[in-house]
C-alpha cells in the first residue's frame, strides 16, 4: 500500500492576514473518495457522570461543552480540524513511530481534535480576537 500523501497545517497572523483576522487551514491527506462533512455543534450542558461515545469507545463526559465547528470524515466522531466559540483551532496531523500500536481499541487523533475543540477555552490574544464569534448561519 503506498504511504499518504502528506497533510499540513497552517496558520497566518497579522499583518499578513487582512483585516486584522487569524487565518487557519488544513488540508486533509484522507481518501479522495471519503466524505467530509463540515458540521456545527452548539454548546451543552451535560448530565452528571454521562458518557461519550468516541469513534471506538466511549469516555466521561464533561459537564459543559463548547460551541464548536468541525470537519470530519462522514463516518468517525472526530475531526480533522475545527474551531470553537473562543477561537482555539486544533488540527489532525500524522505522525510516525517506532513503537506499534496497542492491539486495543482507543481514541483516535481525531477524537482528540473534538475532544479538544469542545472543552479548550484558551484566551486569544486580544489583538487577534475576532470582533463577533464565528456562527453556523450564513451571511449575506
Amino acid at each position: 500500500m503506498a504511504a499518504a500523501p502528506p497533510s499540513y497545517c497552517f496558520v497566518a497572523f497579522p499583518p499578513r492576514a487582512k483585516d486584522g483576522l487569524v487565518v487557519f487551514g488544513k488540508n486533509s491527506a484522507r481518501p479522495r473518495d471519503e466524505v467530509q462533512e463540515v458540521v456545527y455543534f452548539s454548546a451543552a450542558d451535560h448530565e452528571q457522570e454521562s458518557k461519550v461515545e468516541c469513534t471506538y469507545i466511549s469516555v466521561d463526559q464533561v459537564p459543559r461543552t463548547h460551541a464548536i465547528m468541525i470537519s470530519r470524515p462522514a463516518w468517525l466522531w472526530g475531526a480533522e480540524m475545527g474551531a470553537n466559540e473562543h477561537g482555539v483551532c486544533i488540527a489532525n496531523e500524522a505522525i510516525s513511530t517506532r513503537e506499534p500500536a496497542a492491539e486495543t481499541e482507543a481514541l483516535l487523533g481525531m477524537d482528540l481534535v473534538r475532544n479538544g475543540q469542545g472543552e479548550l477555552d484558551i484566551p486569544v490574544r486580544r489583538s487577534w480576537a475576532p470582533k463577533e464569534r464565528f456562527s453556523h448561519k450564513s451571511r449575506n
